[in-house]
């Protein structure tokens, strides 16, 4: 029974917490609130305003190159890293940790670090131009076309060992009897992946979909320190808009209602993915 308690009590706490703030911010993102919260309801106006803003629209266009780049080259970088592994190499246990340090690192720090190895004045462009290519250009972070992609690459650096990782588990957990069924059947190694094991990962695959989409739609700090949301508006991200609205306009209505605006984006993601769980266990169940 104490036990129970130790266990219960901060997750009954933390599920609390979680949905009383929940609650309050919707309800604020229907109010007049501005620097302090106010009771006057007035329904969507604050809906209405957030989503006509040129700075939501910006930011929602973003999520999707943003989230579709990240999500992308992440899942294809983790499952190369994967397979590379996977081949029982020499020094697997410290290429695992190399590839998996990243996600060590806070996305502030990764964000700060590659600011610098991105601004074409002291970072990778500098350091080729001194080496004698005056041409050569890399100046993405100021360019409000290419920006954007700056935050993908510095997101991939990040999340790829995580992806690497969970994939690596399942590469680990395919029934060697399958294996040795394939090679006698004369698949080769090309063949023996793309036909026989990655087709079983799937599960894993949509688990680590949905875990890096959160990490995209949530994305903040990554931003913040690495472009803050520029150059202009040019990298804008949900999250930044809802910081925006809160701490730089004083208006927690509108703020509320764009974090309102991400929750619902969050659950688009969330549930569908519950509802794949709960059929793959209906279907398990009734085998």
């Amino acid at each position: 029974m104490p036990e129970l308690l130790v266990i219960w009590g901060p997750l009954l706490l933390a599920a609390a917490h979680i949905v009383v703030f929940t609650a309050w911010t919707v309800w604020i993102s229907f109010t007049a609130s501005t620097l302090m919260p106010a009771n006057e309801f007035v329904g969507l106006r604050n809906y209405s305003s957030v989503l006509a803003t040129r700075n939501w629209k910006i930011a929602f266009d973003n999520l999707f190159v943003f989230g579709g780049g990240f999500v992308a080259f992440t899942m294809l970088t983790g499952l190369l890293l994967a397979i590379l592994i996977d081949q029982r190499i020499r020094g697997e246990n410290v290429l695992r940790s190399i590839f998996l340090y990243p996600m060590a690192v806070s996305f502030v720090v990764t964000g700060v670090v590659w600011s610098w190895l991105l601004n074409p004045g002291m970072g990778i462009q500098k350091l080729v131009n001194d080496f004698g290519w005056a041409g050569f250009r890399f100046d993405w972070i100021v360019d409000r076309e290419m920006a954007i992609w700056t935050i993908v690459l510095a997101g991939v650096w990040q999340a790829a060992g995580f992806a690497m990782a969970l994939l690596l588990a399942g590469l680990r957990s395919v029934e060697p009897d399958l294996i040795k069924a394939a090679q006698i059947d004369g698949a080769g190694p090309v063949r023996m992946y793309t036909r026989v094991i990655l087709p079983t990962l799937w599960p894993i695959m949509v688990a680590v979909l949905v875990i890096l989409l959160q990490m995209a739609i949530t994305t903040f700090d990554l931003v913040r320190a690495l472009t803050g949301g520029g150059p202009g508006i040019a990298t804008q991200l949900p999250a930044l808009v809802v910081y925006d609205f809160m701490f730089q306009r004083g208006q927690i209505g509108r703020g509320a209602a764009a974090a309102v605006l991400m929750f619902l984006i969050l659950l688009g993601v969330l549930v569908p993915h519950a509802l794949f769980k709960y059929a793959r266990k209906r279907r398990a169940a009734d085998a």
